[in-house]
């Protein structure tokens, strides 16, 4: 009986420690390049999150990304903050969807975040609301 308890209390602590790596997880998006060779990318964003919230473009093309945020009271905002890349983005988001349109020009991996926050409240990015842009080198054919 005892022993039981114990397992029982491991196997729900394993169990929430689970759900943990998942969400810390980030799945990779690569923007492929259209036949006009822009790298396009809908990005939606919601309750404390971006999706995709990890993007794979190349230097040195151009990249538009199409964002919007699900329907709410909320505000929200898309900031990367990498001048040196070639990007610096302060955009508020609505329900109707913006295009932000940049070109990449050095590799590295930039955070974009949303920077809203309610009085004394955590910032949206401190519940989570970021993500990366990867910029990476053209691979030659």
């Amino acid at each position: 009986m005892k022993y039981t308890r114990y397992l029982s209390v491991i196997l729900i602590f394993l169990f929430f420690f689970s759900i943990g790596i998942t969400k810390a997880q980030k799945e990779q998006f690569i923007a492929p390049i259209d036949q006009d060779g822009i790298q396009r990318i809908e990005v939606l964003a919601g309750e404390y999150f971006f999706n995709p919230d990890y993007i794979i473009v190349k230097v040195n093309i151009p990249v538009e990304i199409k964002i919007k945020k699900e329907p709410s009271l909320v505000p929200h905002s898309f900031v990367i903050k990498a001048p040196d890349a070639g990007l610096n983005i302060e955009e508020s988001l609505s329900s109707e969807p913006k295009i932000i349109k940049f070109t990449p020009t050095k590799v590295g991996k930039h955070p974009f975040y949303c920077d809203k926050k309610f009085l004394f409240f955590k910032s949206h990015r401190e519940k989570g609301m970021e993500g990366i842009i990867e910029v990476i080198e053209k691979q030659e054919k």
